[in-house]
């Protein structure tokens, strides 16, 4: 049997990040159980790689901005691409809501998010519908990076101080006694250690159990079609959000004519399902032809096409922190948000373990035990 200090489930760039941010404050006895032959196969190397301040709640808010922070003044290229967000409104509702948001943006520090009239949307996606929308908001620091890229930054960096990484190792059981951590069961042999930290994504709540721990997280599919143009895109187009549907497309990093869009069908339930389906495709196309002429005009690139796993919470935010099993700590739960949120996320994670309690950040609102005391956070914006 194999003894460490930390183990780390999950060598997306979530479990990357905690690493990182351990190796960073000296705690190198660290290992990460990557259950695949290499890292980024699960919902990391599916993501979107979208980054955005635009959010309702202050935590989510406050998360966005010390990440963005993090990718803007990183060392190493992680493909930091500030081509805004932009969110629309059909509704007078919807627009007092992007409204508020913005105010509250504001409030907390952050820089170039405004709200934006019909002509300003014009400029901004020049081609799109505009007919049935009544203003939007903007975030200019908004834009995309690269979620492979700061995995494997993230990963080399913790490994170049002595954290170490198995790949092809696949955890079963969290071992406990007496309400603490022991080791980690897996199918290449045990691990003795005093800490895990579960960064497994939408496949946490089993291994959760397994240590007495109801975790409330459940996969959703996500289904992201890409599709090449003939024409060339309009230039500097940004992330587009339909507030009210949630449907939404960017371009691809790199290309004039290639471009993703998605929304969060109302239709999928939850399921560890990854294929793509003919009949979303469609349906997604639809919409696009509804919204601009230059979606609909493209020819879909199937090998090009993302399936991944949302990890969903009854509230749509995280989980981070410890529970009431001592030595267990848990990032899970980030509902589409992982990659944008990792720096964030590693360095709270990281405090937490050495320090008992995040300093850079009050990350307590998404504590573990908000769910059994009612205190569910809210955030419309869900994309």
């Amino acid at each position: 049997m194999q003894s460490v200090g930390t183990v780390i489930i999950g060598g997306g760039v979530v479990g990357a990040s905690v690493a990182w941010h351990l190796a960073e404050r000296g705690e190198t006895d660290v290992l990460i159980l990557e259950r695949g032959p290499r890292q980024g196969l699960g919902s990391t190397g599916a993501a979107t790689g979208g980054v955005r301040a635009q959010f309702e709640t202050d935590i989510n808010i406050l998360m966005s901005r010390y990440s963005i922070d993090f990718f803007n003044n990183w060392e190493h290229d992680c493909g930091y691409e500030p081509r805004g967000y932009l969110f629309f409104a059909n509704t007078p509702e919807q627009l007092e809501y992007l409204r508020m948001n913005v105010h509250r943006q504001q409030a907390l520090g952050i820089e170039g998010v405004r709200t934006v009239d019909c002509d300003e949307i014009r400029r901004l996606v020049p081609g799109m519908n505009c007919d049935d929308i009544l203003g939007g908001s903007f975030g200019e620091r908004d834009g995309f990076i690269d979620p492979l890229a700061v995995m494997r930054k993230f990963t080399s960096g913790a490994v170049r101080r002595g954290v170490r990484l198995q790949a092809g190792v696949n955890a079963l059981a969290i071992r406990t006694s007496d309400g603490r951590v022991t080791g980690v069961e897996s199918d290449r042999g045990d691990f003795a250690c005093d800490r895990v930290v579960l960064c497994t994504g939408a496949w946490a709540k089993e291994l959760a159990a397994t240590a007495g721990i109801d975790l409330p997280v459940e996969p959703m599919r996500r289904q992201i079609v890409w599709a090449r143009s003939h024409e060339p895109l309009p230039p500097g187009l940004p992330m587009v959000i339909d507030l009210g549907t949630g449907f939404h497309f960017r371009p691809c990093k790199n290309s004039q004519h290639e471009l993703m869009f998605a929304y969060p069908d109302p239709d999928e339930s939850p399921s560890f399902c990854t294929d793509l389906e003919e009949a979303f495709v469609e349906k997604i196309r639809e919409r696009a032809r509804l919204r601009a002429p230059f979606l609909y005009e493209t020819e879909v690139i199937r090998d090009k096409c993302r399936v991944g796993l949302y990890e969903n919470t009854p509230d749509h935010h995280a989980i981070l922190g410890s529970c009431y099993v001592e030595g267990l700590y848990l990032a899970n739960g980030f509902s589409g948000h992982g990659v944008m949120h990792s720096p964030a996320t590693g360095r709270a994670l990281a405090e937490i373990i050495l320090d008992g309690e995040a300093s850079f950040l009050d990350v307590t609102p998404l504590a573990f035990d908000r769910f059994s005391k009612g205190r569910l956070l809210h955030e419309t914006a869900f994309i």
